[in-house]
């Protein structure tokens, strides 16, 4: 799982990093809120822990602005601001729970496993783009009822693409998401895997779904 923490205090931020880490998550983190908002928007997070308070744009505007770009991201807002007010000011923008600082680690590691869980419910299990459906659940890719036989590694880069169907990825991005941060290797090995893909899902007459996005990088369509 991949979380996203956008907190401009440093010290909070690195805190809420190591915690998660140790619990086996993976971790971006960005100190503003315009940064926050630019990767927020790539979609390729399983969670978000913002702040309020934040240099550049807010967290409330922030949530609201990425719920209106279709951003379907579950956000955890993780500020001092214990008002009611601003609990429902945050619910109302779009986020799916509030946690009030100063915080006990256990409970906002449980919070999290719990918007975690609610957003892995079977109703978002499947993926189709056009007759192309990718099972989360069964880990099962089929074209037109078709079963497509794919390793563990291009399930989720076929996955990555479908769930950013009509929209051009880069290499980096599909590193990062696939491969993780840690990986130390060359961008090539993307092209090297879509190149399987393609021949797997030519093989049951799904030719051409893969587009190369010159300059850019791929982009999966109907």
């Amino acid at each position: 799982m991949r979380i996203l923490v956008i907190e401009d205090q440093r010290e909070i931020a690195d805190a809420i990093r190591a915690m998660l880490e140790r619990r086996k998550y993976a971790v971006d983190v960005a100190g503003d809120g315009e940064t926050g908002y630019e990767l927020l928007l790539r979609g390729t997070y399983d969670a978000a822990v913002v702040d309020v308070v934040l240099p550049g744009r807010d967290g409330f505007a922030l949530c609201r602005e990425a719920r209106a770009e279709g951003i379907a991201t579950p956000v955890l807002f993780l500020t001092a601001r214990d008002a009611v007010e601003d609990r429902v000011r945050g619910l109302d923008a779009g986020a799916d729970d509030y946690l009030v600082k100063p915080f006990v680690e256990d409970e906002l590691a449980a919070r999290l496993r719990a918007l975690l869980r609610r957003s892995a419910l079977p109703i978002h299990a499947t993926l189709e783009v056009g007759d192309l459906v990718v099972d989360r659940g069964a880990r099962a890719v089929r074209v037109a009822g078709r079963e497509v036989p794919l390793g563990a590694t291009e399930f989720r880069l076929l996955e990555y693409l479908a769930a950013n169907a009509g929209i051009a990825v880069t290499r980096a991005q599909i590193l990062e998401r696939v491969w993780g941060d840690d990986f130390d290797g060359s961008s090539n090995v993307v092209d090297v895997y879509v190149s399987a893909v393609r021949k797997k899902l030519a093989a049951v007459g799904a030719r051409d779904r893969i587009a190369t996005v010159w300059g850019v990088g791929y982009s999966l369509h109907a």
